[in-house]
């Protein structure tokens, strides 16, 4: 791979890192929230719901961390 795609790829990972970040706030909010409610209600559809979005956007932001990791090993390689 050559310098100019390889600087592309490192532009596409500093960008998926940032995604991973942001996805990653995004489900400490909703945990956040999750937490705030009242204890009768995180027992609820909706609590439920609720932790189960904030699992889901961890796992999410895991993800797209990984696909950055995949893509430095490749231009490192």
């Amino acid at each position: 791979m050559n310098r100019e795609r390889r600087n592309r790829i490192a532009e596409i990972m500093d960008r998926l890192n940032e995604i991973a970040d942001e996805i990653c706030e995004v489900a400490q909010e909703e945990r956040d929230a999750f937490d705030n409610l009242p204890e009768s209600l995180q027992y609820g559809e909706r609590g439920e719901a609720m932790e189960a979005a904030a699992d889901e956007l961890e796992d999410v932001s895991g993800e797209v961390s990984e696909l950055a990791s995949r893509l430095e090993e490749l231009i490192n390689s």
